[in-house]
Parts: structure tokens; sequence; C-alpha cells
């Protein structure tokens, strides 16, 4: 099965990073949180919008970008911006794949981007509007590279709980 990873680098809204890793979790996305954040792992909006899901995550803390980046060598490294040249859905994900995120009120950061042109992607939205919701953004990016890799090891069938279809 293709291995997928979630980065959040410095996210600053406990509720979009706990709603992130609730999609992680039913998705068996790993989560990658680099420091610092904007609040505490233990904060109650975290937990609540993750719900009961925290225990199922695959989850792992970095002090830095640069420590991210020492401890994840080999990746793939796809650039989630508004800044990026390039539709996500138009980007392949080979298995390995990691999306990064950057913050909510600033996003990567321009050197990083800068760097990296090829790598950037962007969801495309209207131009005079700033951008989507952080953990919309997650699970836009997430279902695009499930759907392209056929959505490994994912339930496809619901089924009525009082009734047989």
């Amino acid at each position: 099965m293709p291995y997928l990873n979630i980065v959040l680098v410095e996210p600053q809204i406990p509720q979009n990073t706990g709603n992130i890793s609730r999609t992680c979790a039913v998705t068996g996305a790993k989560l990658h949180l680099v420091r610092p954040f904007g609040f505490e792992i233990t904060d109650k909006h975290l937990k609540r919008a993750g719900l009961d899901y925290w225990d199922k995550l695959d989850i792992t803390y970095y002090d830095s970008l640069d420590d991210f980046f020492e401890k994840n060598k080999g990746g793939h490294f796809f650039y989630f911006t508004t800044k990026g040249r390039r539709v996500h859905s138009d980007a392949e994900y080979p298995d390995n794949s990691y999306l990064i995120f950057g913050r909510e009120d600033k996003g990567l950061p321009e050197p990083l981007l800068y760097e990296n042109p090829e790598s950037c992607v962007r969801i495309p939205m209207r131009n005079e509007l700033r951008s989507l919701n952080l953990s919309n953004s997650v699970a836009i990016a997430v279902y695009e590279v499930l759907r392209q890799w056929d959505y490994p090891d994912l339930s496809r069938e619901g089924k009525l709980t009082k009734y047989e279809w």
C-alpha cells in the first residue's frame, strides 16, 4: 500500500489541527507536526475536533522545519500554497508523498517555495479571495492523492443500520 504523509508547519488553530488529525486517522495518512504550535497538544479544542480518533493517529513531532527535512530524506515533497503555479490535481503523487501545509496566517516560507517551484501546487479558487480553510485544504489534497491511488485499503461501500439494500 502506498504511504501518504501530511505535514503541518507551525499550525496555529487547534480546531484545524484536530480536524486534520481526524482526516488522517480515517484515511491512514501519517501526520507530521512541525513546531512551534499556536496551542498546546493537550488543548481541549484540538482533542474535541479530533474526537475519539486521536489514539488512531500515526503522528510525529518536529522541533523545526530543518528537523523535519533532516529526518525525512528521500520523500516526495509537495508544497500546498496559494502562490503555486500548478493545480494540485495535475500533479502525480508517488508513494511516500509528503503534502506540506503552512501556518494559517502566513503559509509556507517563501524561500522554501522559491527553491522548489515545480513542487508547489495550488488548489484553484477565486483570485480576489485569500485562501481556503487549512483543514478543508488538507481534506481536498488527501482525497485527490487517494483518488489517484484508487483509495487503497479504504472502505468503498456503506451500510444502512436498519435496512438492507
